[in-house]
């Protein structure tokens, strides 16, 4: 075999190689990726009838407005009053589109001894969302804390403890705790500026 041939020969193993690990391993990778995520749930947002959201701070009760589609959703508790749709869709979408995020580090969907929950800040969760269905089923969704590298967050859905003591944790995005660590005010419908009073100007002397 000729110096040229041997050269040509090895240029043609390394296309051969970069073809195979870039194209097809590539693909093959990149579509483990995308079944790596999973969908929370399965409803959709016309199923839900109500979402109650708790953390440390403020437990707050949503309803399904059946009177009007503006607004669409009504605050039940702790006050009375027409929610911040906004605010609620934002949720709704991450509760109906969301998936468990696949991480290059650990898997989108591992499990652990019932009594490892600790570790991941789901015995004492940033939040709680209990979600009704118009059909009388129910769902929950805990939040635990941040992973290492703030990129997730540690989740529970519909919890529930294997027979071989081991539960299911996943990582969601971080979204759903921007979701829900909010404050009262937040979560009530916003008033039109054409109705805000305007403030008196003190008398000057």
């Amino acid at each position: 075999m000729t110096k040229k041939t041997l050269i040509l020969v090895l240029l043609a193993l390394g296309l051969g190689g970069f073809v195979y690990f870039h194209e097809i391993r590539g693909a093959t990778q990149r579509e483990e990726a995308r079944e790596n995520q999973q969908q929370i749930f399965s409803f959709t947002e016309n199923d839900v009838q109500a979402i109650t959201v708790k953390t440390p701070k403020l437990t707050v009760s949503l309803e399904r407005n059946a009177q009007a589609d503006n607004p669409k959703w009504l605050l039940k508790s702790p006050v009375s009053e027409p929610a911040n749709d906004a605010i609620v869709s934002y949720l709704m979408d991450l509760l109906v589109a969301g998936k468990s995020e696949a991480s290059p580090k650990m898997a989108r969907t591992f499990t652990t001894p019932a009594n490892q929950v600790a570790e991941f800040g789901l015995d004492k969760p940033q939040a709680t969302i209990n979600i009704n269905l118009k059909n009388q089923k129910t769902h929950q969704l805990i939040l635990g804390k941040p992973d290492f590298n703030n990129q997730f967050v540690y989740a529970q859905a519909d919890p529930s403890t294997q027979p071989n003591g081991n539960v299911n944790v996943l990582l969601v995005s971080t979204n759903f705790q921007n979701a829900v660590n909010r404050e009262l005010s937040e979560w009530k419908q916003p008033v039109p500026l054409d109705k805000v009073e305007p403030q008196s100007t003190p008398n000057l002397p």
